[in-house]
């Protein structure tokens, strides 16, 4: 009996993103449009982060938001109303990440001359939206104390390809064994660059670093 022949798609599915990933950031940075893809797991608090710091930037910043999900548009009318910027949905039709060609007909639908930042709010999914780029300068993720101090060594591409790591419901903090400390190390051993940044999006509590890091980061990023 002749073998099974196995062809392998991953690695030409990647490269062909990665070219689309590199033609999309570059057609950005002639617009003068920073994106920033936004990755965490359901649940910790991406939607109610976003909006503390889009209040905190909108003055500073003319900011659009685009909202991914497997369905419904409950992120993207809950942006729209507590913010005011302009938030539109993209719904993957079951895919677990976006892409880039994804993310590209996404930013079709903004006027992109009248943004400075794009926050493009991921799949929640610890793994796939890892293994694809979409296109964007930076990429930061949201790691809630529920979730545990140990995801970096579980699911360590995630935390390789994030240049922030943001730590949400520090208000929690006496209840799970979560140690910020373990945290940090764990974090660094994936990615000894990257930035650990606590904060309470309930609250408020710690969102103004985020905001300065975002906001710091589009300043030299329009003056490269």
């Amino acid at each position: 009996m002749d073998e099974i022949k196995i062809i392998e798609i991953k690695k030409s599915v990647f490269a062909d993103n990665q070219e689309d990933a590199d033609h999309l950031r570059k057609s950005l940075k002639q617009k003068g449009v920073y994106l920033l893809n936004l990755m965490s797991a359901p649940g910790s608090g991406k939607t109610t982060t976003l909006i503390r710091t889009i209040n905190l930037l909108k003055d500073k910043l003319r900011i659009a938001v685009m909202e991914a999900d497997i369905d419904s548009d409950v992120d993207a009318v809950k942006i729209r109303e507590a913010t005011g910027v302009p938030s539109i949905q993209l719904h993957t039709g079951g895919m677990c990440h976006l892409d880039a060609e994804m993310t590209q007909q996404g930013l079709d639908n903004l006027a992109l001359q009248d943004v400075d930042l794009v926050i493009l709010e991921n799949v929640g999914n610890l793994v796939c939206p890892a293994e694809f780029d979409t296109g964007a300068v930076r990429n930061a993720m949201i790691l809630s104390v529920p979730e545990g101090d140990d995801k970096p060594l579980k699911y360590p591409l995630m935390f390789t390809v994030c240049d922030t790591v943001v730590v949400n419901k520090t208000d929690v903090l006496p209840y799970f064994d979560f140690d910020l400390d373990r945290c940090r190390a764990n974090v660094r051993l994936r990615n000894p660059k990257a930035r650990v940044i606590p904060i309470c999006a309930k609250t408020g509590e710690g969102v103004q670093d985020f905001a300065d890091w975002l906001l710091q980061e589009v300043t030299d990023w329009k003056k490269k």
